[in-house]
């Protein structure tokens, strides 16, 4: 009876906990939440571009190698892990780490990184910047969607198709002249009308997004506009967005399109000298 009760709370956690909660859930699943010990933690406030408070760990994992991670409290689901510094203060950026969920399960992926930066290690630590930040191509992940588990060659596929969609989606978003540093439920409410008229209430979706004559097509109990796709998207987005690729990509991913296109502003943040305080 206890096991039935835990396994309903942990069930319960997966479907309705927010962002941070699934990625814990995450971490705890595959044991990863342990796997490295932090040695000293930096804070730093940052004001300039994206408004955020970011937190330095130096690590160690279990062979007791030493690096770098950043986080940044307005995107929790990315981390940017570097190597230690050298002894004039220079480090390379490895990966970057990606790790969301939504109520249908979660996404997890490293990425390599190409950059490079400089960063001082006194009582306090002071990052200079960090040039030429990359993505370069993801690694290795996996994918939790509703009880099935994806991972391997399968997942890297799947994770690398839906990265060059996304990729894709943003850039086009970036050119529409729509608002920039927003919070996830502000950038939510703006771009759901836009990109799924057809799943927003009747006073949200956009003026004279369905004219007389528009062709639908049916796909998964939902009946697109195919006409409002032809309008409003470039050729590369019709098929993915009438098949419903997009949407599932919306549902799965949300966090994932919102940094992205935030992405260039997250770059632009460590152009500049940022001091973290050592608390701990």
């Amino acid at each position: 009876m206890i096991y039935v009760k835990n396994t309903l709370l942990l069930f319960l956690i997966l479907l309705f906990s927010n962002c941070v909660l699934m990625e814990g859930a995450g971490r705890v699943l595959d044991g990863s939440v342990f796997a490295e010990k932090n040695l000293a933690i930096y804070r730093a406030n940052v004001i300039n571009g994206i408004s955020s408070e970011l937190e330095l760990f130096i690590v160690k994992n279990k062979n007791d190698e030493q690096s770098m991670i950043i986080t940044i409290k307005k995107f929790p689901m990315i981390k940017i892990r570097s190597s230690m510094p050298d002894d004039d203060g220079v480090f390379h950026l490895l990966s970057f780490d990606y790790l969301s969920g939504s109520t249908h399960g979660w996404n997890e992926y490293s990425m390599q990184m190409a950059g490079s930066g400089r960063l001082i290690l006194k009582n306090n630590a002071v990052l200079e910047k960090i040039e030429e930040i990359e993505p370069i191509q993801i690694t290795n992940g996996r994918i939790q969607r509703y009880d099935t588990r994806i991972t391997g060659k399968d997942a890297v596929s799947a994770l690398r198709n839906r990265n060059e969609r996304i990729s894709a989606l943003t850039e086009w978003m970036i050119t529409a002249n729509a608002p920039k540093g927003q919070e996830i439920n502000e950038f939510e409410k703006y771009w759901k009308p836009v990109l799924f008229p057809e799943m927003v209430s009747e006073k949200d979706k956009p003026k004279g997004w369905n004219q007389p004559g528009d062709k639908k097509q049916k796909t998964e109990d939902i009946n697109w506009n195919t006409s409002y796709t032809e309008r409003v998207f470039p050729e590369e987005f019709h098929l993915v967005r009438n098949s419903g690729t997009l949407l599932r990509d919306w549902e799965e991913a949300l966090y994932w399109i919102y940094f992205m296109y935030e992405w260039e502003s997250i770059k632009e943040m460590f152009t500049q000298e940022i001091i973290f305080q050592k608390i701990k």
